[in-house]
């Protein structure tokens, strides 16, 4: 037997409060007693203010249920969504309140202070919404917060010199003169809906997204919302009749933009420079507000608001100031190295990029090459074993001290790491200088250890000039200085050092070109025959371990070589123009075994490397979107990674391409970050989610102080900026645990996995989770 369902109030409202939680059972009990008022308003007992405000708590009600039901449903935007919606509450509150002042006896004079509070604490919510709305990273950054603050108490100060000024007040008239109480909370409430409109105008322009209907329409309801409040401020602080219908209508407004479906994407990201440019303009405003409070005589409280906004504002200013501070000594350390001072790996490679790409890119007239020298100390192994490495360290130390001051001032001169160091010189500067610099620096022993050591240079060179008739494929940096480390140990093999002679890399002796074509072929007819496969290396979660997603990684199953690791053909797929083809295929097999795994309960997240080619293509965007909508894959679940290099390459291109892939849904990461000079920019300018440490600053974690310092740097740098950050080359419990210390999210590397086929790595979770994975067993994207 079936009970009927209970009506009883007192039922449905203890029903609704464990649905939809307290914000929904105090609107739902504060309707209910607004719409209690209705039978007398019908009969005559005078209660038209009460049905007022009930019907408008009705639009507050509905628009407060569209909120929350577009923050449960949205992903990217549930913050936003749910700020929105407690914004909305409070003003209902403030609604009902404010009726419930008007009807009590004596506190008329009071009927606005409750509006005006709920107001208050409602623009914090709201500017943090659209704040958050115009960026791609995850929160906000709360010092934000205080640049709108501090603008409202600059605006609240300009309007109230007017209020004062139109009363004559003079300088000692108190705050606002002798403006009414219901005045100076009309000034504060119209102070913040004027800094909500400009937060709205600058989500919309700064980060594009004024092509998103939606951000129109909560500008257009903060208009209707505010418009009450500036006309009774004109007309002396007597609200107008028109005043709540077209508060309702804002409301109704905001409703919309929940229900519509976002079609833009923000492009910006939290960014210091920009946040400084903002609280500069917060100071200007607000010592110029101050000057002429001063100069007009109005009351000088006004100056003293003007002036708490330029402190927050300072102090927002002081906090970017160390922030930039903190990155400018990351970036130094970052292309550093640490044992000599000068240049490391990474500087030198994106120097060497930057040069190559710029001699390529001039077309007209003579152009100067560009000549690679690597050298090493022989029997360099020979001092640290018999002396120590402290010795050793010092011995590459005083051959810096030598080299360093008598290079011309455009070479570069950078350690390799080890005993290697490379000189980049350019610019017409005559290579036998950099030599005779050199033959130099070994001819006097060095002090070590108490004996003194001769230290004999074993020299490299390779050269690349272009002109206007050079064709075939442009050399990078990583060609040239393995052409120069190839000649350097065929110096070294051979007995030649600076004292004899240097040995110049040379194709025909050091390249294999028969080798080379033959490979090139091959791999052209492999990509055809299906003959790449992809092995998958799991990514975890630096705090429980658990699996957050996996990178795809190519390999070459060669049917007569075998399997092939990347680093045997992807250099040659690179300079014949196949790394496209490669990269596509990739991208292929890995979203299909993706949405294989996604069928089977295994959901988690994909990374795949973009290659510098493959980022230029502008179609690439409707390929991966063709692609996942082919095999039903959430965009959010595809990670593309792409290095520093290839987006330096063609910069405008590229970011644009990636721009299109963040629009559709699609994550991006900066793989190898730290490896360029253009770190900081690319962190500044791309739609990015995802910050992944080169493998080379967790192998010297440990060991080396300054290595941890720039890796918790980077860390703190990635996460104020709302990115995730993948430390790579993990292989042992103690790198692990101190990257967990420096707080680094995901962790990948040897100590958890090998790159896997799909079988393997299916197996490797059922390790794991102690199943297969399947439809009941899903494991964890994270």
């Amino acid at each position: 037997m079936t009970h009927p369902r209970s009506w009883s109030p007192i039922r449905r409202v203890v029903a609704v409060s464990r649905r939809r939680g307290w914000p929904a059972v105090v609107l739902s009990v504060l309707l209910l007693a607004a719409l209690a008022q209705v039978p007398l308003a019908l009969t005559g007992g005078g209660a038209w203010p009460t049905v007022r405000f009930a019907l408008a708590l009705v639009a507050v009600t509905a628009t407060w249920r569209v909120l929350v039901w577009r923050a449960r449903r949205a992903t990217a935007e549930g913050l936003v969504w749910r700020l929105f919606s407690w914004g909305c509450f409070l003003y209902g509150v403030g609604a009902v309140s404010t009726a419930a002042v008007a009807a009590v006896p004596g506190l008329q004079p009071y009927t606005d202070v409750p509006n005006a509070v709920c107001a208050a604490l409602t623009f914090p919510l709201a500017y943090r919404a659209l704040v958050r709305w115009s960026r791609r990273s995850a929160g906000v950054d709360p010092d934000d917060l205080l640049n709108g603050v501090s603008a409202v108490l600059v605006v609240a100060a300009l309007v109230g010199v007017g209020v004062a000024l139109r009363a004559g007040d003079g300088v000692d008239s108190g705050l606002l003169g002798s403006a009414s109480w219901r005045e100076q909370l009309l000034v504060l409430q119209d102070a913040c809906v004027f800094i909500l409109l400009g937060a709205a105008l600058t989500a919309a322009f700064t980060a594009r997204l004024h092509r998103d209907v939606r951000i129109w329409l909560v500008f257009a309801a903060y208009c209707l919302a505010g418009a009450g409040g500036v006309a009774a401020l004109v007309d002396g602080g007597t609200r107008p009749t028109w005043a709540l219908p077209l508060w309702a209508a804002g409301l109704v407004a905001l409703a919309a933009a929940a229900v519509l479906e976002a079609r833009f994407e923000p492009t910006q990201t939290s960014d210091p420079v920009k946040s400084t440019v903002g609280s500069f303009v917060v100071v200007a405003a607000g010592l110029a507000v101050a000057t002429v409070v001063l100069l007009a005589g109005a009351p000088r409280g006004l100056a003293l608001c003007a002036l708490l906004g330029v402190l927050g504002s300072s102090v927002r200013l002081l906090v970017n100031l160390f922030e930039l501070a903190q990155l400018a000594v990351s970036r130094r350390e970052a292309l550093t190295d640490d044992l000599t001072g000068i240049a490391n790996r990474r500087a030198l490679v994106r120097h060497l990029d930057e040069v190559l790409a710029h001699r390529a890119a001039t077309t007209e007239g003579p152009t100067a090459g560009v000549q690679v020298l690597v050298f090493d100390l022989d029997h360099f192994k020979e001092v640290n074993d018999s002396l120590g490495h402290g010795a050793g360290d010092g011995l590459l130390q005083m051959l810096t001290q030598r080299i360093a001051p008598e290079l011309p001032a455009s070479a570069v001169f950078a350690r390799l790491g080890g005993d290697e160091f490379v000189v980049v010189s350019d610019d017409g500067v005559p290579g036998d200088r950099v030599l005779a610099v050199l033959d130099g620096a070994q001819r006097e022993p060095f002090p070590v250890g108490g004996v003194s050591v001769h230290a004999d240079l074993s020299v490299g060179r390779a050269t690349w000039e272009a002109s206007p008739a050079a064709s075939g494929p442009v050399v990078d940096a990583t060609v040239l200085l393995r052409r120069a480390d190839t000649a350097m140990y065929d110096a070294k093999r051979t007995g030649r050092a600076v004292g004899g002679s240097v040995v110049t890399y040379d194709p025909d002796r050091h390249g294999d070109t028969h080798g080379l074509l033959s490979t090139v072929a091959e791999l052209r007819h492999g990509i055809a025959a299906g003959q790449l496969r992809v092995h998958f290396q799991p990514q975890l979660h630096s705090g429980d371990g658990t699996l957050s997603g996996v990178e795809a990684l190519v390999r070459w199953q060669h049917p007569v070589r075998g399997l092939l690791a990347p680093g045997e053909f992807l250099d040659v797929a690179e300079s014949h123009g196949l790394m496209d083809a490669v990269t596509q295929e990739v991208l292929r097999q890995s979203v299909a075994q993706q949405a294989a795994w996604r069928r089977r309960g295994l959901v988690v997240r994909m990374s795949v490397n973009l290659s510098a080619g493959t980022l230029l293509d502008a179609s690439l965007p409707e390929t991966v979107a063709a692609l996942l909508a082919r095999h039903d894959v959430p965009a959010t679940s595809l990670v593309l990674e792409v290095t520093e290099t290839a987006l330096l390459r063609e910069p405008e291109r590229s970011l644009a391409v990636v721009e299109a892939l963040g629009a559709l849904g699609v994550q991006g990461s900066i793989d190898d970050f730290g490896t360029g000079y253009s770190s900081l920019t690319q962190l500044r300018q791309l739609p990015v989610s995802e910050l992944k440490l080169d493998r080379s600053f967790t192998a010297d974690l440990l060991s080396d102080p300054r290595a941890a310092a720039i890796v918790a740097h980077t860390v703190g740098l990635a996460h104020a900026l709302q990115l995730r950050v993948v430390a790579e080359g993990v292989e042992d419990e103690e790198t692990l645990a101190a990257l967990t210390g420096l707080g680094c999210d995901e962790t990948q590397g040897f100590l958890h996995a090998r790159p896997l086929p799909a079988p393997e790595f299916e197996a490797w979770c059922a390790a794991r989770e102690g199943a297969v994975p399947g439809p009941r067993s899903p494991v964890s994207a994270g």
